[in-house]
């Protein structure tokens, strides 16, 4: 792996017009469960009152809903994190999506190992960003092996790297593609203000790459900052899925008119959409024999189910196809979906 010098031109010498990758590292975890670190930020993530009795006993496992009181019925929340996983992982190969599926070393234990997304990013000219992570528990996810086999099993060429962890020791944090939506085309690089997403480092992150950021705060239900970005904003090829109404008003015009700007169609959903996931997607994109060239939307069952019929069709038209994963326990416990679970990779 390269440790090139950053340049202030970055990736803004050679502009990007590709806004969805074709490949993606995932992590397969090891030892996936609830972290309450994690959760003092995250108001999406939840703990079912029958896993806190149970983990109070350091058992780690809850009952499946609706399952027979005996012990077939137990199955810990890293067992069916990992089928979920590994059902995520086929599902996208089997669009032609390239993956690598990296498998996460069991010690230290590593509960939000299967979002990558927040710690490092590879850009299409061979940069790669490291990432200031709030959680002193996220900090161990950084490991140069993940970045070695994205060279090895994807062709990706590193060139150089930028290294923000260093904004840690400062108390600030900027956690990735979920801290930042990123517009190639355009290169505006949005970020909701939150404990995890700093002004200064999105501003900084920005003259490394060349990208314009695009600053504004949005709020869930309950009044507080949304923890991530790319809970409530998602931009594709052709489409922007944003929660308009979760932006504060002093930012929602210039937010929305920069979003709209860029051409694409704007579709616009609110907090119970958000709430279950349905701005977290992605679109990424493949190559069939028959099809050539085309694009996948992905998103997770719980957020095609809360979307209108209205919606889901406005959106299904900007993509070439619509691709559901169930990822139910990593949502719920984990406070993220099936956008977190994947670090784009633009292979030159």
């Amino acid at each position: 792996m390269s440790d090139v010098s950053p340049s202030a031109l970055g990736m803004g010498a050679r502009a990007a017009s590709q806004q969805c990758a074709s490949a993606v590292v995932m992590i397969r975890p090891a030892a996936f469960d609830y972290n309450p670190e994690t959760a003092a930020t995250n108001k999406m993530q939840q703990l079912p009152e029958t896993e806190r009795h149970v983990a109070a006993l350091g058992g780690g496992l809850d009952v499946e809903p609706s399952a027979p009181t005996d012990t077939g019925a137990y199955r810990s929340a890293a067992a069916r994190a990992l089928d979920e996983f590994d059902g995520f992982v086929n599902a996208l190969r089997s669009e032609g999506v390239s993956v690598c599926a990296f498998a996460d070393p069991a010690d230290p234990p590593k509960p939000d190992a299967v979002f990558p997304n927040n710690w490092v990013s590879f850009h299409p000219d061979g940069t790669v960003v490291l990432y200031p992570m709030q959680a002193e528990s996220r900090r161990w996810e950084r490991n140069p092996d993940v970045i070695e086999a994205v060279e090895r099993d994807l062709g990706y060429k590193v060139r150089r790297v930028v290294d923000l962890t260093h904004r840690e020791a400062e108390g600030r944090f900027l956690e990735g593609t979920g801290s930042l939506v990123l517009d190639h085309v355009e290169r505006l690089a949005y970020a909701c203000l939150s404990p995890r997403t700093d002004g200064e480092v999105v501003e900084e992150w920005c003259r490394e790459t060349g990208y314009e950021p695009v600053i504004f705060s949005a709020l869930d239900r309950s009044g507080a900052p949304f923890y991530h970005t790319n809970v409530m904003l998602c931009i594709g090829a052709r489409a922007v899925v944003v929660g308009a109404e979760a932006i504060v008003e002093k930012d929602r015009g210039r937010v929305l008119e920069r979003l709209r700007g860029s051409g694409r169609e704007v579709i616009e959903i609110g907090q119970a959409e958000i709430a279950k996931f349905a701005g977290n997607m992605l679109e990424l994109a493949s190559w069939d024999e028959a099809l050539g060239d085309y694009r996948v939307l992905v998103m997770s069952d719980a957020a095609r189910q809360a979307l209108s019929r209205e919606a889901f069709a406005r959106l299904s038209a900007t993509t070439d196809e619509v691709l559901t994963v169930p990822v139910p326990t990593i949502e719920r416990l984990g406070g993220g979906s099936v956008r977190c679970m994947m670090a784009e990779v633009f292979v030159q």
